[in-house]
C-alpha cells in the first residue's frame, strides 16, 4: 500500500510540474503563441510602414515638381482650367458666391 501511494504521490507531483511548466511557456499575460502573434503583427506594420514611405516619397517629389516644373504646372492648368496657350488670352473663372468663404477681416460692416 506505501508503494501505491508513493506512486500516486509521484504522479500526482509530474503532473503538476507539467502543469507548472506548460503554464510557464504558454501561459500568463504573453505567451508564446501572443509572442508568435506579435512578430507576425510586427511584420504587417513593417510593411504598411515601408508602403506609406514610399508614398510619402512619391508625394514629396510631386510637390516639388508641382512647384518648380513648369510643364507639368501647365498641364494642371489646362485640365483644371481649360486654359489655351496663346498671347491674347484671358481666363475667367466664375465659382459659385456661397462655395467661397470671405475671411473674417475682409467682410464688410
Amino acid at each position: 500500500m506505501g508503494s501505491a501511494r508513493a506512486l500516486a504521490t509521484r504522479t500526482v507531483l509530474a503532473v503538476a510540474a507539467g502543469v507548472v511548466l506548460v503554464f510557464a511557456v504558454q501561459g500568463g499575460e504573453w505567451g508564446t503563441f501572443d509572442l508568435f502573434r506579435q512578430q507576425s503583427r510586427l511584420g504587417r506594420l513593417r510593411h504598411d510602414v515601408d508602403s506609406l514611405r514610399r508614398e510619402v516619397d512619391s508625394l514629396a517629389r510631386y510637390k516639388k515638381a508641382l512647384e518648380t516644373d513648369p510643364v507639368l504646372q501647365e498641364k494642371i492648368a489646362r485640365e483644371e482650367f481649360g486654359m489655351l496657350r496663346g498671347k491674347n488670352e484671358l481666363l475667367y473663372r466664375f465659382v459659385d458666391p456661397e462655395s467661397v468663404s470671405v475671411p473674417v477681416n475682409r467682410r464688410k460692416p
